[in-house]
């Protein structure tokens, strides 16, 4: 009698993926764990799996590992990218508060500084391109590494090879 109810559960799950794949979600998936009967739970995990994978195929879903989301923010960081969506992994501190995962510091290796002093470009390895925005006079030459920091008010500033820090703004 199991096989008739499972090959019902079959086709209904098969008739319905495309209609479903827009209202998808991974809790689908973890609701099927706290039914009782195995048959109805198997029937359960075959259909949330099902919708989950055509929203994947279809372009509606897509998953990122923690390694992903950091180096997408590393990429970004300078940058304000407001339709970039708050990507977070839920950390708590030992209180069991919400921790920040927003990036506050970055280091890269330089590739070039063009410019005089007072009026830095600095390209780094990884593409982005600084631009020295204060009047402090940084030598630029010999530099190999850049770290980069958030300051007040939305600011940035730099110090290479950790010398003297000076404001910066990311240009590309």
């Amino acid at each position: 009698m199991k096989r008739p109810i499972t090959l019902i559960a079959a086709a209904i799950t098969l008739a319905t993926l495309p209609a479903l794949a827009e209202d998808v979600s991974t809790s689908d998936v973890y609701a099927c764990k706290d039914i009782a009967t195995d048959a109805e739970r198997l029937a359960c995990y075959d259909t949330a799996v099902g919708r989950l994978k055509a929203a994947e195929e279809a372009g509606e879903v897509k998953t990122f590992t923690r390694k992903e989301v950091e180096e997408v923010k590393r990429d970004s960081f300078g940058f304000s990218i407001p339709s970039l969506p708050k990507l977070a992994f839920g950390n708590k501190d030992e209180n069991g508060k919400s921790k920040s995962d927003e990036l506050k510091e970055v280091t890269f290796p330089i590739r070039s500084i063009s410019g005089k002093r007072r009026a830095l470009v600095i390209t780094l390895e990884n593409g982005q391109v600084w631009e020295q925005i204060d009047d402090k006079g940084v030598n630029p030459r010999g530099q190999k590494e850049a770290r980069i920091y958030q300051a007040a008010l939305g600011s940035y500033k730099m110090k290479l090879d950790g010398g003297l820090a000076f404001r910066a703004k990311r240009v590309k």
